[in-house]
């Protein structure tokens, strides 16, 4: 092929294909451009930046209200391919481009409430906050090992600058240099990962991970014993060690507190949901690119049972780690560590079916896994948030953000206490709230692997202890916002119930409450989402 006629096919492949489904993205790349031209010429004093954010923020959700609607109409899954096979457009892409385009949103709202950041720095925050959804959004549809390294540093580098923002804050600037460090840590060895695997399998392309892994295990003796299923093997772990960096998993955790307690609390509730979004559908295209590799069965389901191992670590060290916290953004970090070691278990039961050879036809137990992990992601976007949110708006007040500032809170502010109480039950998975529903779907799908492996069942057994201990922490909290006396001395919280603030917490109690009393609605789509990603591998 001529190099015109390279160039020609390379335009209308990104013209007439990939640029119309392209649409979400260009509308954060369009904001972001906005941002700085605000920036540059001062725009800012006559349009403030919060509200260039909220028109971006919810253009990119109507666009991915459109995609959704197209393609969950369609009554076969459609996968298409952009950029040629850098990235890919299905269903699993919609639905996690419509989840952080609605993240952002309310996070912009949350922001422009709390009034973090200021009138002075609002476009500088709102192109790093765009450019890391950008990033991760980018990590949802990454079809190619290179454009997995892109996407998570996208995500990652404007994440650094955000924790450490507020300016003149030595926990901020503490918190940030740890971040960067074990960030750029993490990022060289998985980028040292991707070139094992790639050099290994002789291909970048995700899609074709399984044929060529296939390949190299029938020229072996398919187990560790081959050297090159070994050094794929050592890329592999490699690769998951990045990945974990971003959700925060043990042993790559140590970041998240410091990051999390030196940050403001929209930063900490932004990082703790879209980043572990992004991290999980990019860790489960990398599992089902792997899935059906004959002869690497072995090599698959011991991964399968490492993420179980990982899962079973990093929730428990979290909700013990949450109990001698008293700073509330801390606690929380910890609880987004369970939280991410909860969700694994459904990572794990995935990889442990798909590598059960004698199981016949897995893929409506592959589903339910994967369904169980994205419902679940979707009710912790609205707990998380909520529980961060009601930090802020006590941090507005009492320029504190310690279990001693919301003492005896109900007296001033009972909205901010039953948001509170509301989110909190959620997080722990008691009905009837959402996050119970997310568990049990969750618990169901490693139960059902269990007749895969049985170690599946000590993930549920730990799994099941876990949320027991987890009640302890968020029980302390309540008791002291419900039942204690709050100081003389205190700070006011003077929140109303006919306020703003109030509607947005309250709005996003509601969600909680709704997502645990009619799940069916969001389970349909958790479920067409998985269900496509299985029928496409």
């Amino acid at each position: 092929m001529l190099f015109s006629q390279l160039i020609t096919k390379l335009i209308q492949d990104t013209t007439e294909k990939s640029l119309p489904l392209f649409g979400v993205e260009l509308c954060l790349c369009v904001t972001i451009v906005l941002m700085l031209l605000v920036r540059l010429f001062s725009a800012d004093r006559v349009l403030p930046a919060c509200i260039t954010a909220v028109v971006g923020a919810a253009a990119a959700l109507t666009c991915s209200w459109l995609q959704y609607r197209e393609l969950f109409a369609q009554s076969a899954p459609v996968s298409t391919e952009l950029f040629t096979g850098l990235l890919i457009h299905d269903n699993f892409t919609v639905y996690f481009r419509a989840f952080l385009s609605l993240f952002l949103l309310l996070t912009v709202a949350l922001t422009s409430l709390t009034g973090i950041p200021d009138e002075e720095d609002g476009p500088d925050f709102y192109s790093l906050l765009f450019g890391a959804t950008l990033g991760m959004m980018l990590m949802a549809s990454s079809n190619s090992l290179l454009m997995l390294f892109i996407a998570v540093e996208m995500a990652s580098v404007p994440s650094y600058a955000m924790v450490g923002f507020l300016k003149g804050q030595k926990s901020a600037s503490e918190g940030a240099l740890k971040y960067v460090v074990y960030g750029a840590g993490a990022a060289g060895v998985m980028l040292y990962g991707i070139s094992l695997v790639a050099g290994t399998l002789g291909t970048a392309d995700m899609s074709l991970l399984s044929e060529r892994l296939a390949a190299v295990a029938a020229d072996g003796s398919g187990g560790l014993g081959d050297p090159e299923l070994r050094t794929f093997a050592l890329g592999l772990l490699m690769i998951l060690a990045g990945l974990a960096f971003k959700l925060s998993l043990v042993p790559f955790h140590f970041w998240c507190p410091d990051a999390f307690e030196g940050a403001s609390a929209e930063v900490a509730g932004f990082l703790s949901i879209a980043s572990k979004a992004g991290a999980f559908a990019l860790l489960v295209r990398l599992c089902i690119s792997m899935a059906g590799a004959e002869g690497a069965e072995t090599l698959l389901t011991a991964f399968g049972v490492g993420l179980g191992v990982i899962s079973i670590i990093t929730m428990t060290l979290g909700n013990l780690a949450a109990y001698g916290q008293d700073n509330l953004k801390r606690l929380l970090a910890y609880s987004t560590i369970a939280h991410a070691g909860y969700m694994v278990m459904a990572v794990s039961a995935m990889v442990v079916m798909l590598s059960d050879t004698a199981a016949g036809d897995v893929s409506r137990s592959v589903a339910s896994a994967m369904e169980g992990l994205l419902y679940y992601l979707f009710v912790y976007l609205f707990m998380n948030l909520g529980a961060f949110a009601v930090i802020a708006l006590v941090r507005n007040h009492t320029y504190g953000e310690t279990i001693g500032d919301v003492r005896g809170l109900i007296s001033q502010a009972p909205v901010l206490c039953v948001v509170m109480l509301v989110c909190f039950f959620s997080l722990v998975g008691l009905p009837p709230f959402g996050g119970f529903v997310g568990k049990f779907f969750i618990f169901a799908a490693v139960f059902n692997a269990g007749s895969s492996h049985s170690f599946m069942y000590v993930l549920l057994a730990f799994g099941c202890l876990n949320t027991v201990f987890s009640l302890f922490y968020y029980i302390r909290v309540l008791k002291t916002m419900f039942l204690e006396t709050r100081d003389e001395d205190a700070r006011p919280v003077p929140v109303q119930f006919a306020s703003w603030e109030s509607a947005f917490v309250l709005t996003l109690a509601g969600f909680v409450i709704l997502l645990g009393v009619a799940p069916y609605v969001m389970s349909t789509t958790a479920n067409s989402a998985a269900q496509a990603l299985v029928m496409l591998q």
